[in-house]
């Protein structure tokens, strides 16, 4: 049997696909567009930020984390006077659920199992301190298969996120300097600063500080003491999200890691790898 913490690692490599063909799937940027927001960021600020309401930039740039506040800006709030977060939130969920009913098309019975092992684990989630996560989770579980598996993921993706963002709070990095780290270990530049939107001022000062700190190398390349605190993250990161699936039996874990390895996969196919988010492309 799988640690707490591995198994918060492995799941979370299976259901992010799940939740992110709501950015990626051509039905789902359809859906955003069809609602009035065109172009993918309103869709994607949209469609993520919906469940805060008609919030400003400020606090999407908080929840968010690792976008430049002018890029966030450059959306927000303009989407809410082109879709008003209801709006929006039935677009994404429309979007979806049209792009999982594509990708999973038979894989009915396995979309029925996970969504039933899943939903009452989102359910019965503690989300203090986690806002994005406690904002899904308070919107209303909707009906079949394929919109409660794809609720469920969302709600314990942003469960896992929020912890994220707390554990590089804690490390005392900003957004700028996550990225810059996380280009010096394994992803390269062109996929985290431009779809950040940090300009090339603020990214070499991230440098520039993370060098000071003994982080980077002047080549831009994580030293050991940098690989040792983005591993640090990751652990408390692993740790933050362990809690929910202690509530299942080794035998329901197993299980999950089953039914959604070949939906996984099918989700997989809308995405790049690598990607801005880091999630590794998914294994057998």
């Amino acid at each position: 049997m799988e640690d707490p913490e591995r198994t918060a690692r492995t799941l979370w490599a299976l259901i992010e696909p799940v939740h992110a063909v709501t950015y990626f799937a051509p039905q789902a940027r359809a859906a955003f567009a069809e609602a009035g927001l065109r172009g993918f960021w309103r869709g994607y600020f949209a469609g993520r930020a919906a469940p805060l309401g008609a919030v400003g930039p400020g606090p999407v740039t908080a929840a968010f984390f690792g976008f430049a506040l002018a890029m966030v800006a450059r959306a927000v709030p303009d989407i809410w006077t082109r879709a008003a977060p209801e709006r929006a939130l039935r677009a994404r969920q429309n979007g979806a659920g049209a792009a999982l009913k594509h990708l999973l098309s038979g894989h009915g019975r396995q979309v029925e199992e996970a969504a039933a092992l899943l939903a009452p684990v989102a359910e019965g989630l503690d989300c203090a301190g986690r806002v994005l996560a406690a904002a899904n989770q308070d919107l209303p579980t909707p009906q079949g298969a394929v919109d409660r598996l794809w609720h469920a993921a969302t709600v314990l993706r942003e469960h896992r996120g929020d912890g994220h963002v707390a554990a590089w709070v804690a490390a005392g990095l900003d957004g700028c300097e996550t990225l810059v780290l996380r280009s010096g270990i394994d992803l390269p530049r062109t996929e985290l600063q431009p779809h950040r939107g940090w300009s090339d001022d603020q990214w070499q000062a991230a440098r520039a500080r993370l060098i000071a700190h003994g982080w980077l190398a002047p080549d831009g390349t994580a030293t050991s003491e940098g690989r040792r605190v983005h591993r640090t993250v990751e652990e408390a990161t692993d740790r933050a999200a362990a809690r929910p699936w202690q509530a299942l039996n080794p035998a329901a874990v197993d299980r999950l890691h089953r039914l959604l390895a070949p939906l996984a996969h099918a989700c997989a196919t809308t995405l790049r790898f690598p990607n801005p988010m880091g999630l590794p492309a998914p294994t057998e």
